[in-house]
């Protein structure tokens, strides 16, 4: 074990942070190891969301579905409206698909090496070794976007992400604790998150400072170095926003594939690149005094996403809707809405989701 790694180590044991899904180190030294589900589960909805925001989630998730076996066996409509709003829902699926191979396939127990966890769904690297290590003590090479920040400030490396990742991963090895493989992992999570942060880092508190060359080199901001982004293209398209007797709105089922697969949506065209694109009246719904409401924008991970929204009202439900249901609307948590499709309800409904939230309080 390094120096760096026993310093390291012996922070955490004083400044961890207490999670839900997570063994403290103290309960680790009386034998106690942090839930598989749990871990997998919190490392699932971590992916590109905060901690912060995962909090109130992972609660309903395990209060919900305490076990993985619960969890397979839910119905599929239900996981996917109790995801909404992490965003992402490919993850979603994935979590029923994998739940479902370790409840039906591995009686309920998760693989304990990362060869193993690697053969689930949904699975990849950073997900297994993170599971691997938290949860079996087995000496993983975990690197989430955490850990990158506080390798490349430790060891000055300049190479832009993500091209720097293999040396990365290779000086992160080099620290890693074979007798404590777990909590260096979370050690190192948590020292990216609370010390040494993207802006304004902690360096004086951290237990680290003695040896981290961007430190002494004066700008630790300066890592880690990325290559310059990508101006993201813009889609455009409409969504159409029918209210029957100003109570219920027409929402129909996104396919199972593709982006926001299997999650509720309102009408809408496609989603095109073209200048020209669907952006009007010509795939509404049901025939009638269409108004134009205020568009949205939502920024999906690959593109901008530019809606024209459109409102009817009508005095009662028109028949021929079976590609579709009515929805009250004061019901909308009920169901598997995405983001993007609760901003365009919203600029159709100002106060429809105001309403929910009051009614909660």
């Amino acid at each position: 074990m390094t120096e760096k790694t026993e310093a390291l180590l012996s922070w955490y044991d004083r400044h961890h942070r207490v999670l839900p899904w997570r063994a403290g180190p103290e309960a680790v030294r009386q034998g106690l190891r942090s839930d598989p589900y749990r871990v997998w589960l919190s490392e699932v909805m971590l992916q590109q969301t905060t901690v912060q925001a995962v909090k109130s989630y992972f609660d309903a998730f395990t209060r919900r579905w305490p076990t993985v076996t619960d969890l397979a066996a839910a119905p599929v409509d239900e996981v996917m409206s109790a995801w909404a709003g992490l965003g992402y829902y490919a993850r979603a699926r994935n979590l029923k698909k994998c739940a479902e191979t370790v409840a039906f396939t591995r009686e309920g127990r998760f693989p304990d090496t990362e060869e193993g966890l690697l053969g689930l769904p949904g699975v990849g690297t950073y997900t297994a070794a993170a599971i691997a290590a938290i949860a079996f003590d087995r000496p993983a090479v975990v690197v989430d976007g955490n850990v990158e920040r506080v390798v490349t400030r430790l060891f000055a490396i300049d190479t832009p992400l993500p091209a720097a990742k293999p040396e990365i991963r290779a000086r992160t090895a080099e620290m890693l604790s074979h007798t404590r493989p777990g909590d260096f992992a979370q050690a190192m999570m948590d020292l990216g998150a609370t010390i040494c942060t993207p802006r304004r880092p902690a360096c004086a508190l951290c237990p680290l400072n003695a040896g981290c060359a961007a430190l002494k080199s004066g700008d630790p901001e300066h890592y880690p170095v990325k290559a310059a982004k990508k101006q993201k293209p813009v889609r455009l398209g409409a969504a159409y926003v029918a209210l029957a007797a100003g109570a219920d709105i027409f929402l129909r089922k996104r396919g199972d594939s593709g982006l926001l697969g299997g999650m509720t949506e309102v009408p809408g065209t496609g989603w095109t690149a073209r200048v020209d694109g669907e952006t009007d009246l010509s795939q509404a719904p049901f025939p009638g005094d269409w108004q134009a409401c205020p568009p949205i924008t939502h920024v999906f991970t690959h593109f901008e996403l530019r809606l024209s929204v459109y409102r009817l009202m009508l005095d009662q439900k028109p028949r021929g809707s079976n590609d579709g249901w009515w929805q009250p609307v004061d019901r909308l948590d009920a169901v598997a809405l995405p983001t993007v499709m609760k901003k365009a309800i919203a600029s159709a409904i100002p106060d429809a989701f105001r309403k929910q939230k009051r009614g909660k309080a």
